[in-house]
C-alpha cells in the first residue's frame, strides 16, 4: 500500500530566503540526472517487461525536468546556464549513488528520487506565482509503481537481495541529504540553521523509512 504523503512543512521554511532561480535550476538538473540514470537502467534491463516498464517511468522524470525548465524560462533566464553551476556536484553525487548492480541502481532511483522530490517540493511551494503548480509537479508521478514492482518481484525470489539492498538504502541516504542541504542558503547551513530545518529533515527521513518498508527493507 502506498504511504500517505506527509503535510508540507511551510512554517519551518517561512523565514528562509531562497533564490527561486537557483533552487529551480538545481531541482531541474537533479531530475535530469534521475532521468539519465533510469534511462541507463532501462537499456540494461534483463527482460522486455522490465525494459518497457522502466521506459515508461523515465517519461515521468523527463516531464518533471521540462516543467522545471519552463519555470526557469518564465523567469527570464537561460535554463542551461542556470543549471550549469550544479552540474559538477550533481554528477559526482549520481556517480556515488549509482550502485554496482542493476538492482542497486533501481533502488537508488526509487529512494533518492523520492527524498529529493519531497525536499524540493517544500522549497518551491512558496515561490510566486507558480509555487503551488511546481509543488504538484514534484509530488506527481515518477515511476514508483514500475520500479517497485520490479524490485518486489526480485526480492521475493531472492531474500538475500533484500538484505543487500537494505544496506545500500542506508548507505545512500547520507549523500542524498547532503545534496538536498546544498540547496539551502549558507545562513541555514550552520548549527543554528540546522536546528530550524530539523523538522523537515526528520520528515524526510520518515518518508525514506516508509519507502524502505514498502520493499520489506529495514531502514
Amino acid at each position: 500500500m502506498r504511504s500517505k504523503e506527509l503535510p508540507v512543512d511551510r512554517v519551518a521554511l517561512g523565514d528562509v530566503t531562497l533564490d527561486p532561480v537557483a533552487v529551480l535550476a538545481q531541482a531541474a538538473y537533479l531530475q535530469l540526472g534521475l532521468f539519465t540514470a533510469l534511462t541507463t537502467a532501462s537499456a540494461a534491463a534483463p527482460d522486455l517487461n522490465s525494459k518497457g516498464a522502466l521506459a515508461a517511468a523515465t517519461g515521468h522524470l523527463l516531464a518533471k525536468h521540462r516543467s522545471l525548465v519552463a519555470a526557469l524560462e518564465r523567469r527570464g533566464v537561460d535554463a542551461s546556464e542556470a543549471m550549469r553551476p550544479f552540474a559538477e556536484s550533481a554528477d559526482r553525487y549520481f556517480e556515488i549513488t549509482a550502485g554496482t548492480t542493476w538492482y542497486e541502481s533501481l533502488t537508488s532511483n526509487y529512494l533518492v528520487g523520492g527524498l529529493l522530490d519531497d525536499f524540493f517540493a517544500r522549497l518551491v511551494a512558496s515561490f510566486e506565482p507558480d509555487g503551488s503548480d511546481l509543488e504538484r509537479v514534484l509530488r506527481g508521478p515518477r515511476g514508483v509503481e514500475e520500479i517497485t514492482g520490479i524490485l518486489e518481484q526480485a526480492i521475493a525470489a531472492d531474500p538475500r537481495l533484500g538484505s543487500r539492498l537494505a544496506l545500500w538504502g542506508r548507505r545512500i541516504v547520507g549523500d542524498t541529504l547532503l545534496i538536498a542541504r546544498s540547496a539551502l542558503p549558507e545562513t541555514v547551513r550552520t548549527d543554528a540553521g540546522e536546528a530550524r530545518v530539523e523538522p523537515i529533515l526528520t520528515e524526510l527521513m520518515a518518508e525514506h523509512t516508509r519507502r524502505m518498508d514498502r520493499l520489506g527493507l529495514t531502514a
